[in-house]
């Protein structure tokens, strides 16, 4: 335990100095920034006013930013250290490969996962002095969402990381995934129900392993408990789940499926050739 927390420790520390992580950090900051300086804060759309749509708006915004950051700055932790010859001194080192990996992911979940917190406790620390009622609930399901969603692409990254022996491979394999996440959001399955006549319910299934369209479907819920934005899709959607349930299933789905991936990835590694 001692060595996995050095390990994590490193990688932070290692982060904190990159440049990285300072774009990164001003990203959500800005984000943050530019919706108080725009007065979102004392907008209304459809009966949210205040920070809950603040934070409906951030959270819209996080969902386009954060997964491809976290997965082009982790691609490289594994690929880089191999291509940087990191991995022949660390073998004469009496550090177990378990303590370095999984040290290495819990060091950047909490440098992907802190700034995206930070920027939203903000907005509610703003909201707060401003005189704006804080939605606790939805602030914390929201925060439960980013936690998900982090795991979930850090564990993409990882597992991308172990699979490519360069770092510029490793980063178009993780632009590419990316890219087909976005893209089967709605386009792709919505050419093939049209075209192929497939049950909606099937093609709403497939929609929802996708870990981006979960995040998104739940994003909406909470700004629109009918999900009338998503059309007779919606039907399907609660009538299988109800709000709560999948409000769950959005949180607890995108975490397992990132542990799986880093858990394959660790498999991968330990077994691969280090060197």
């Amino acid at each position: 335990m001692n060595k996995l927390l050095l390990s994590a420790r490193l990688d932070v520390a290692e982060s904190l100095r990159a440049r990285w992580f300072l774009l990164y950090a001003l990203a959500f900051g800005g984000i943050v920034a530019l919706l108080m300086m725009f007065g979102v804060t004392e907008s209304r759309v459809m009966g949210f006013t205040g920070l809950s749509r603040l934070l409906v708006t951030y959270l819209q915004l996080t969902m386009a930013i954060l997964p491809i950051f976290i997965l082009i700055s982790t691609v490289r932790s594994v690929a880089g250290d191999r291509e940087a010859g990191v991995f022949e001194y660390m073998l004469a080192l009496p550090a177990p490969l378990a303590a370095w990996y999984w040290g290495r992911f819990a060091g950047r979940f909490v440098v992907v996962l802190l700034p995206v917190l930070l920027a939203m406790a903000l907005a509610v620390v703003w909201g707060a002095v401003r005189g704006a009622d804080v939605p606790w609930g939805t602030f914390l399901i929201y925060s439960g969402l980013l936690f998900s969603l982090s795991v979930c692409f850090l564990g993409f990254g990882f597992l991308i990381s172990t699979l490519v022996r360069s770092a510029d491979v490793a980063q178009s394999a993780a632009f590419a995934l990316w890219l087909l996440l976005v893209v089967f959001i709605d386009l792709i399955l919505l050419g093939v129900m049209l075209r192929d006549q497939v049950a909606p319910a099937l093609v709403i299934a497939i929609s929802l392993a996708n870990p981006l369209q979960v995040f998104r479907t739940a994003a909406m819920l909470l700004f629109d408990p009918q999900l009338m934005l998503l059309g007779p899709a919606a039907f399907v959607i609660l009538d299988a789940f109800g709000a709560h349930a999948y409000l769950v299933w959005a949180i607890v789905y995108p975490a397992a499926l990132g542990v799986a991936a880093a858990t394959i990835g660790y498999w991968r590694f330990r077994s691969g050739d280090l060197v």
